[in-house]
């Protein structure tokens, strides 16, 4: 790979999301040597990718180069390469670009999309977890209403026009809403010719509540600005299969649909090497301890959505969301200088800033510690703790004037097919 040898310690992190990137920053300019991994050359805002799927915003407006992130550290190495595997008991990693040796690693390596097993809806389905998975997103939706305006039966025209959104968590609610919106908004100026209002989005959720996790009022308000939206909210209901046409469900009710987006869930991306049962918990997370040492070693760490540290408050792990891994990639900077130094390390303690999700204009959902509250003040603050964690003084400008202009017009300038995608190339994939 290319990197120059060290007398200092060599500290080696897997993953340049909200994690690594914390962690890379608290270790930039110290006495180490830091080599950050990442099969991507720009670190990405995971909670606004279901705009740039519905048109509200471009994907560079919510990526960062890593090199530029930390262009002016001394001692810090990027390098785009795919891990493929940890060999602990000598401690390197193999990667597609070749071997590196490590003094101490640290897995953020991140979640991806979890299908539960189901091979047929992970073939069909649209996930919504990377900037090219939004993308094609974003041009299958358009080009459906392009195929809509060709066709002369009746049935194929709804199903082009019928969306299937699986998971009630923040992405189904907030991606749905954006839907909701296009369709009232947009597509009637753009397809004039096409009888719009025929076009259905559903929101399938299998628990009797959406926005699991966050207070029953944030759940209950969500719900009614989504029906007010015009989106079917379907509750205790469950996707069982989906074979690119037909969505069957453990119920007698099926969906014909050409698009079904799967936010149903997420699981740890486990690497090779650390996927020993007596590393991996529920979720195909990692079991740390206090320090975020992984199990049974104490030079190799895990941070973020991959790790799962237990506690009384959270028997299942901390949300994997981006506040605890941000936190977890500080503290454990501080605590590698800590250990660098001989002095013990501090446990981990999570400081829950609280959950929010966006429903569309004027319409959000914010729990805080101690208060909750809803509507256009929540829009607000979901508008403004967003653009804060941003990284680039350019994005914040460019995402902040697309929502004031859409705002204003009433539009999505972004609704452009790019790069066709069709659903039947993905099978070659």
């Amino acid at each position: 790979m290319n990197i120059p040898r060290t007398s200092n310690p060599r500290i080696v992190i897997i993953g340049g999301g909200f994690a690594g990137i914390a962690l890379a920053r608290k270790l930039s300019k110290q006495e180490v040597q830091v080599v950050l991994l990442d099969r991507n050359n720009y670190h990405n805002f995971q909670p606004l990718l279901y705009q740039v799927s519905t048109g509200g915003l471009e994907p560079d407006s919510i990526a960062y180069p890593i090199r530029k992130i930390l262009k002016n550290f001394p001692n810090f190495y990027f390098r785009l390469a795919d891990v493929e595997s940890i060999d602990s008991e000598n401690n390197d990693l193999k990667t597609n670009i070749g071997t590196l040796s490590f003094d101490y690693l640290v897995v953020a390596s991140g979640s991806k999309t979890n299908y539960f097993g189901n091979s047929e809806i992970e073939k069909h389905s649209m996930a919504m977890k990377t900037i090219p998975q939004s993308l094609d997103l974003r041009s299958l939706i358009l080009e459906n209403f392009e195929d809509a305006l060709l066709t002369s039966d009746l049935n194929e025209r709804n199903a082009l026009m019928n969306f299937v959104i699986v998971g009630g968590g923040p992405t189904g609610v907030e991606l749905a809403g954006a839907l909701a919106e296009i369709k009232k908004g947009i597509l009637p100026k753009d397809y004039p010719d096409l009888d719009t209002r025929m076009a259905q989005i559903n929101l399938v959720q299998s628990s009797d509540c959406l926005l699991k996790g966050m207070s029953v009022e944030a759940s209950e308000k969500a719900e009614e600005f989504l029906e007010k939206l015009g989106v079917i909210v379907w509750k205790n209901l469950r996707i069982t299969n989906y074979d690119g046409t037909t969505a069957t469900t453990n119920s007698e009710l099926s969906f014909r649909t050409e698009t079904l987006v799967w936010a149903a869930g997420v699981q740890g991306a486990i690497i090779k090497g650390l996927d020993d049962e007596a590393f991996v918990t529920r979720g195909n997370r990692i079991l740390v301890n206090e320090y975020n040492q992984i199990n049974g070693f104490e030079n190799i760490f895990a941070i973020g959505d991959i790790a799962c540290m237990v506690s009384d408050e959270f028997p299942a792990g901390f949300p994997m969301m981006a506040q605890p891994a941000i936190q977890q990639g500080q503290q454990l900077g501080d605590n590698m200088l800590r250990l660098l130094e001989d002095k013990p390390m501090k446990p981990f303690k999570y400081k829950d800033k609280g959950s929010m999700a966006t429903i569309g204009r004027n319409k959000a959902v914010v729990d805080m510690k101690n208060f909750k509250f809803q509507g256009v003040f929540a829009w607000y603050v979901w508008m403004f703790v967003h653009l804060f964690f941003l990284i680039g003084f350019r994005n914040r400008m460019v995402v902040f004037v697309n929502w004031v202009y859409n705002y204003i017009r009433f539009d999505r300038e972004a609704r452009l097919i790019i790069r066709p995608y069709k659903k039947k190339l993905k099978e070659n994939k």
